[in-house]
């Protein structure tokens, strides 16, 4: 019976990428609600998370795309947006997370330990 073999690589963005799409999108019919500011809060601290996975992974360049985004959506000093911009700038940084979350791969710990050419102690 064949063993399962190891992935090389791991993507830890796709799932905090794609759950900020989702509050970006959702968010953005709240624009002029009280609930948008927790949106923004979800948005800022996944940003921040997923430009720790880009800096792991070594995909620099998401790093200033996600850096501005966690910057705008902070909600505690407030960029003042209105109307069509804010929108619009809900769906493109949406695009981003997506495009980040796929993009972004972290070497597997297994893949690097387990290697070919890696010494593992052997069983005695």
């Amino acid at each position: 019976m064949p063993t399962p073999q190891k992935a090389a690589f791991l993507r830890p963005a796709l799932a905090p990428g794609l759950l900020a799409a989702v509050a970006l999108v959702a968010g953005a019919t709240l624009i002029h609600s009280p609930a948008f500011v927790g949106f923004r809060y979800v948005v800022s601290i996944l940003a921040l998370i997923v430009l720790v996975f880009a800096w792991r992974g070594r995909a620099y360049l998401y790093l200033p795309f996600l850096a501005a985004i966690a910057v705008v959506w902070n909600p505690v000093w407030v960029i003042p947006l209105t109307g069509q911009l804010w929108q619009g700038l809900q769906f493109i940084a949406a695009a981003v997370f997506i495009a980040a979350g796929i993009r972004i791969k972290v070497p597997s710990p297994e893949a690097t330990s387990t290697g070919p050419g890696s010494r593992s102690p052997q069983p005695r």
